[in-house]
């Protein structure tokens, strides 16, 4: 790891995976091959994360926008995931890491829920690294249902402030996003946190998401080490005004 990044590594990670059907399509091969190669990114990032010391990894899999997608290429994203979870389960959970599941999971099948549950379930103890998958998921969906839910649970007005709606977000149990990365080229966020990378530095990077690495990630880490945190706060008294 390089030595400018060792100073400062961030407690949690979120990544947009981006570029897979490109990738593909560069080698002439159907995207769900990019979306399989993904998923195998998937798995050394986390372990590089973890050999890091990073805590926490948020991964964006699947939008809320994603179904209008073609039809053969959501089929083939379902699949994907049942595949992976029965492939890797038993190694993520050897590894140390605890699995989670954000998103909303109302209209999938019962077996990709099920699949789901068994992976939440045999890692819950772990505590090397938590890896947080967000399937079927959005970011304006995650503030919708966090207040529906003060809502049922009877929150008072005058009660509900940033600290009580966020014990109701999908990501409640993991610190913000200290990092945002998005691979592929696109310099946008794409609904994915929005309420949790409020002061998550983002870091863009055209290295399509199959292609990216421990290299890739070091960079990342040592770009963010360089960074002025300073949640809009004032660096000295002789600054001339708050900065964000």
């Amino acid at each position: 790891m390089p030595e400018q990044a060792l100073g400062s590594v961030p407690r949690h990670v979120a990544i947009v995976m981006d570029g897979n059907g490109r990738w593909a399509k560069k080698r002439h091969m159907p995207r769900f091959v990019g979306h399989k190669q993904g998923v195998d990114t998937v798995l050394k990032t986390v372990r590089a994360c973890a050999d890091r010391g990073i805590e926490y990894l948020t991964v964006f899999a699947f939008s809320s926008e994603n179904w209008k997608r073609p039809h053969e290429e959501v089929s083939g994203l379902m699949e994907l995931m049942l595949v992976a979870a029965s492939k890797y389960l038993g190694r993520l959970a050897e590894d140390g890491v605890r699995i989670r599941i954000i998103g909303d999971r109302s209209h999938l099948s019962d077996k990709l829920r099920g699949a789901w549950n068994e992976a939440e379930s045999r890692t819950r103890h772990n505590n090397r690294i938590t890896l947080s998958v967000a399937f079927n998921y959005g970011g304006r969906w995650d503030i919708v249902q966090a207040c529906r839910q003060a809502i049922r649970d009877g929150v008072p007005e005058h009660e509900l402030d940033e600290a009580r709606l966020g014990r109701y977000m999908a990501l409640n149990y993991a610190p913000d996003p200290d990092l945002f990365i998005r691979t592929g080229g696109e310099v946008r966020i794409s609904n994915f946190l929005l309420w949790q990378t409020a002061y998550a530095e983002l870091f863009f990077t055209p290295c399509l998401w199959p292609e990216f690495d421990a290299t890739e990630l070091d960079a990342a880490l040592t770009a963010y080490a360089r960074r002025d945190r300073r949640f809009g706060m004032v660096k000295d008294a002789q600054s001339d005004g708050a900065q964000h």
